[in-house]
């Protein structure tokens, strides 16, 4: 059953942080108090800077979100409304006659999976803002909770500010700023925030303070932020914890005063209770997820804090749950980022969901996704949090996306293989077949393939207009067909296999006679034309590891070059084009999607080197900016996102786990066959990884990776999967041996300072043959490198060319000249 968001802020109203409490709306409250006690969870991946004030920080979860900038301002969720923004503090220290902008004291910043804490350090005081978000209870309970704990050397007042807003995401209706009344209550208070409506309130409170700034009727019109005054007295309160407590309503019934008052209270109650099942929960996250342990500890982090990024972007509408596309500031809109439910978004990142076992959340995705499949079958794209409250089927996003039904047919396949969850099929044939249906029956000009006229393919626009058949909607077209095939043969339906098949392979066919070339072309014309356009588009041709294009190696070599590689991302867009713009949208901007996409294709096609130059800078991303997340796109010219980016993005941090499980280390799941296959590439400087908590169907594996000569040894733990190579040749007892080439170097992989232009070393192509590695290589005229290298059982001398080998480096001259310079090099044996 779908709640209608009415139906899902009424339990918000009455429930909200009351998992584990037994007080009903309205019941009568004591005053509200500070915690005396709150003791914070260790953690072992948190993630400590210095705070970067214009960077921002992300504190999500199932019901409510705090979205703000590193010097502690921030906004406040409790979805899908908005209760309050511009979150700031002022001090007046006794003594002291400089009043204190305490945002511009922000100097440490600690992100853990299940807080954030920012430290404001001033020689008068030290103050930390932590903030927390928890999972939804069983009623769809849940929300956001910041606490500030305060030392100083004398009494002060602190003046806490912010903008009240009580708006709901857009596109729903809202009413003016909302009316706020100060509610007495011993010797502090609280707000309750009025709107035009009696069905929408709120509430804030923060213990043990009063009142500010309360423009009475007769006062002129203008804006003045709501304001908490603390009297804070080091000697009778060091070592309390203030919290902010928040409260919405949006029905008659819970936007009471009495209702929001008991919210409150529960709150101030029990909050140390819901901070410890928040901290218990990511204390087991990665029980049964994947997790990598490998030489290189910020990759095991990055691998790490990309799964939890995607799970914080888990966001519950009534009873079902679904994944939003990601999370940014506001700012003076009611839409927080990609604060929607997406279709495509989601389906991408399902792949990665599934590789690390996440099959609970994989199966809600999927679920949520299927409710709103349209009766001719093709899948939603864009889904609002606050649908309901509109004419939602009138506006124009719901099915705006064509990729939205390939996709799914290709997550579907996908969750199979890996889950080995038959039975999700069955339930879902329906949906599957309906989805097959429309994608087989909407060709508008009758070439067999599934075009752009049933939306937008990948670009939202482009200069010569709107392509008719882009290269990357007919590569889905081919995926999803193959998915769809093998679907069907799982279901016993041959003669369905059958024709799928046959139409996978027709359209690859049609793909290489009308899309090669050199630089497969971008779109074709509705007059037949090409768009030969340079793109990365082409890349997602290897994506479910089922297709590939035919004549793919001069594409390849472009596309690590200097022209589409920065050095944080690929390109959408060749910097050659006349219309390449590297601060666009879609014509020159570098996504981490792309990135991504790259990555696990040049995986696929042997060029090991450069796909883990574009897998390290996605997972390097991690500590740019989103502090465990990765933003959405980058400027193509230099390393800075965009302003607008949205910086805790979904697909993003999957971009990190698909090319690191499918990839770099080679993973292929069929839980049908009980079987995992192993294709590794492990950088040349590592000669032992293990993986933990492989998913295979039912069960768990762990896998180790060690180097043994000229072999690399692959063991699974246990006897529950058989183990196949990269050829499909079994393993015997758990355990594969799998040939090492006689020679490996390994390049560098980190990001460069903000600001930086691309000036780095690109690996254009690798060849490798039993007695000799060829590597086609660019770097800036007169720069040299030293490579580490790896002899795996190789005995002799090695001879190299254009290249010097000793002390286990090889060095590399580039010759003099403008801009980058190419040097091809071999090492033999």
């Amino acid at each position: 059953m779908v709640l209608s968001v009415g139906h899902r802020l009424r339990i918000v109203a009455c429930a909200v942080f009351m998992a584990a409490l037994s007080a009903t709306c309205g019941a009568q409250t004591a005053a509200l108090q500070p915690i005396a006690q709150f003791p914070l969870a260790s953690g072992s991946i948190a993630i400590d800077r210095h705070a970067e004030p214009q960077k921002p920080f992300t504190v999500a979860g199932e019901c409510g979100m705090f979205v703000g900038q590193q010097d502690g301002s921030f906004e406040a969720w409790l979805f899908p409304i908005k209760l309050l923004s511009h979150f700031r503090i002022r001090a007046d220290v006794q003594g002291y006659t400089v009043p204190i902008d305490v945002n511009d004291a922000a100097a440490e910043i600690e992100v853990h999976p299940d807080r954030t804490t920012i430290t404001y350090s001033h020689i008068a005081f030290t103050i930390r803002e932590t903030l927390f978000a928890t999972q939804c209870g069983a009623e769809g309970s849940g929300g956001v909770m910041a606490l500030f704990q305060i030392s100083s050397v004398a009494p002060m007042k602190l003046t806490f500010s912010f903008t009240p807003e009580i708006k709901r995401m857009w596109p729903a209706p809202n009413f003016n700023a909302p009316d706020p009344e100060w509610v007495p209550q011993g010797s502090s208070g609280y707000y309750i925030l009025h709107t035009d409506s009696s069905a929408l309130a709120g509430a804030v409170a923060l213990p043990g303070a009063q009142p500010g700034i309360l423009a009475p009727y007769q006062e002129r019109p203008k804006f003045w932020p709501l304001q908490f005054v603390l009297n804070f007295d080091p000697h009778r309160d060091s070592g309390k914890y203030f919290p902010l407590l928040m409260a919405a309503g949006s029905t008659p019934q819970t936007a009471t005063k009495a209702a929001l008052t008991a919210q409150l209270a529960d709150l101030d109650v029990h909050a140390a209770k819901l901070y410890q099942q928040t901290a218990d929960y990511y204390a087991h996250f990665f029980d049964h997820r994947l997790i990598a342990e490998t030489p290189d500890p910020r990759f095991d982090q990055a691998f790490r804090w990309a799964e939890l990024s995607i799970d914080q972007l888990r966001v519950r509408h009534g009873s079902e749950t679904g994944l939003v596309a990601g999370f940014y500031s506001s700012g003076d809109s009611d839409r927080p980022g990609f604060g929607w439910f997406f279709g495509r978004d989601t389906l991408f990142t399902l792949f990665a969901i599934n590789s690390y076992g996440d099959f609970s959340l994989s199966r809600s995705a999927l679920d949520f996704l299927i409710a709103r499949q349209r009766a001719d079958g093709k899948i939603m794209h864009e889904y609002s949090q606050t649908a309901e409250l509109t004419d939602w089927s009138k506006l124009p996003y719901e099915y705006a996306a064509a990729d939205s039904t390939p996709l799914f047919l290709m997550a579907m396949e996908d969750y199979v293989n890996t889950s080995g969850d038959i039975a999700f099929l069955q339930q879902n044939w329906a949906a599957v077949q309906k989805a097959w249906t429309f994608e087989t029956t909407h060709d508008s000009d009758g070439d067999g393939i599934y075009d752009n006229a049933q939306g937008t393919g990948w670009v939202e626009s482009w200069p010569s207009g709107m392509p008719h058949q882009e290269i990357y909607l007919a590569s889905l077209d081919q995926q999803a067909s193959g998915a769809y095939a093998r679907l069907a043969g799982l279901m016993h339906q041959p003669d369905a296999a059958q024709a799928a098949g046959a139409r996978a392979q027709k359209i690859a066919t049609t793909i290489e006679r009308e899309y090669a070339g050199p630089m497969y072309a971008f779109s074709r014309n509705p007059d037949g034309s090409l768009d030969k356009t340079a793109t990365i588009y082409p890349s997602i041709a290897w994506w479910d590891g089922h297709f590939s294009l035919k004549q793919p190696d001069a594409m390849f070599t472009r596309w690590a070059s200097h022209e589409f590689s920065t050095d944080w991302g690929t390109r959408d867009l060749g910097d050659h084009e006349a219309f390449y713009n590297p601060i666009s949208y879609h014509q020159g901007s570098v996504w981490p999607l792309f990135t991504g996409w790259t990555s696990l294709a040049e995986y696929r096609t042997g060029r090991s080197l450069s796909g883990y130059a574009h897998l390290m800078q996605n997972l390097n991303l991690t500590w740019a900016q989103d502090l465990g997340a990765v933003t959405e796109l980058l400027s193509g010219a230099y390393f800075q996102p965009f302003g607008r980016s949205t910086t805790h993005q979904l697909w993003s941090s999957a971009m990190v786990l698909t090319p690191a499980i499918r990839g770099l280390f080679g993973l292929g799941f069929d839980a049908q066959q009980n079987a995992i296959t192993v294709d590794p590439h492990l950088p040349a400087d590592w000669d032992h990884a293990t993986l933990r908590h492989v998913p295979a169907g039912s069960h768990a594996v762990d896998l180790t990776f060690q180097r043994e000569g000229a072999v690399l040894l692959v063991r699974a733990s246990g006897n529950q999967v058989k183990l196949l190579g990269p050829n499909g040749t079994a393993g015997k007892n758990g355990e594969l041996r799998i040939p090492l080439p006689g020679v490996e170097v390994a390049i560098p992989h980190d990001l460069p300072l903000p600001g930086a232009s691309t000036q780095q070393l690109k690996v254009l192509s690798q060849q490798s043959t039993a007695h000799s590695l060829t590597l086609e290589l660019e770097a800036q005229g007169g720069s040299s490198y030293d490579l580490p290298l790896r002899l795996n059982g190789v005995k002799g001398a090695i001879h190299t060319e254009n290249a010097t080998a000793s002390d286990g480096k090889l060095h590399i001259a580039f010759p003099a000249g403008e801009s980058y310079q190419k040097q091809n090099v071999k090492v033999s044996w």
